[in-house]
């Protein structure tokens, strides 16, 4: 249980990372009178060559930049039809924040497990923040995986308490200052998407064996001859479609999502600046605190949705011989 968690905690951040490096360098902020503005909405979505820290400096936003080592191990991947993807190993900031995510999620399981391990050889029930995890991850093994997996599916259950924690832990990063939206980058996203693809096709494969290929190519048996074949031209192309939808629905619905909080918030306090009057800010600064509160909840509940999907899709093709 405990390497499914590492494994793909470690999985996710490294395949993000040659994705994510293709992003260009932000932008550095616009200068006025000799000064950089201060944003502090955009740089949790956006992604650069450059990370911001706390700093003491208030002419400075209380921020300070550090640009990130360059120059790492670069190749080109010939794609047919499209030419050369150039692949820049070099770390960007939403890369770095992947890092962070694995390493709060190794860090914070371990942890939970290792006390739990403990209290529980001396007859007690965990507590703290090991016996919130406990709670957390009985209630999404009992209630959402196991049901919608369906039988004998204990096997996926690690992947799916990974993508979950791993899923929440950057959402929630995103709302913490000096941090970044690392599930607010499609990359990111489709990497995550991609990965539970591969897991989709892979638990057909092995609960349906050559029955697989009927998850492919629609070939009704109990159907003449001469309805099967034009079924069969006109319903595979959409079976073949439908597997690519699943994993795209993943990716768009968690990058827009994680994405479009942050965008309104910034539209919210743009207001103040629009208008060029302080007296109007009481109501923008409202509506985004009442925004970052409905975006707190939103970063669990996309947790839990991508997990229930997931959960749902490997179900659905684990089962498709009925």
């Amino acid at each position: 249980m405990k390497l499914g968690f590492l494994a793909l905690a470690l999985a996710a951040a490294v395949l993000g990372a040659p994705l994510m490096a293709q992003q260009p360098a932000a932008a550095k902020p616009a200068t006025a009178e000799g000064s950089e503005k201060v944003d502090i909405i955009t740089p949790h979505i956006t992604d650069g060559r450059h990370m911001e820290l706390p700093s003491l400096n208030a002419a400075h936003g209380f921020a300070r930049e550090v640009t990130l080592p360059s120059g790492w191990p670069s190749f080109d991947i010939p794609l047919p039809l499209i030419g050369n993807f150039h692949v820049d190993t070099s770390p960007t900031k939403l890369v770095v924040m992947l890092w962070i995510v694995t390493a709060i999620l190794i860090v914070m399981l371990v942890g939970a497990a290792r006390a739990h391990t403990r209290r529980a050889a001396q007859g007690l029930p965990p507590k703290g923040l090991a016996g919130a995890i406990e709670a957390v991850i009985l209630y999404m093994r009992n209630e959402v995986i196991l049901p919608n997996v369906g039988h004998h599916g204990e096997g996926y259950v690690p992947y799916l308490l990974t993508m979950f924690f791993f899923i929440l832990i950057a959402n929630l990063l995103g709302l913490v200052p000096y941090m970044a939206t690392a599930t607010g980058n499609i990359s990111v996203t489709a990497t995550l998407a991609i990965m539970t693809f591969f897991v989709i096709e892979i638990a057909g494969m092995k609960a349906l064996g050559k029955g697989y290929i009927n998850t492919i190519i629609f070939w009704p048996h109990d159907m003449p001859l001469g309805m099967r074949i034009p079924m069969s031209i006109i319903l595979s192309p959409v079976e073949l479609i439908s597997k690519i939808t699943k994993p795209f629905a993943l990716a768009i619905r968690l990058f827009a999502n994680m994405t479009a909080g942050h965008i309104v918030v910034l539209a919210l306090i743009g207001l103040v600046f629009t208008f060029q009057s302080y007296l109007i800010a009481p109501a923008p600064v409202a509506m985004a605190v009442a925004i970052m509160l409905l975006e707190l909840m939103v970063a669990f509940l996309q947790a839990f949705i991508f997990t229930l999907l997931s959960s749902v899709f490997i179900g659905l093709v684990r089962e498709s011989h009925h």
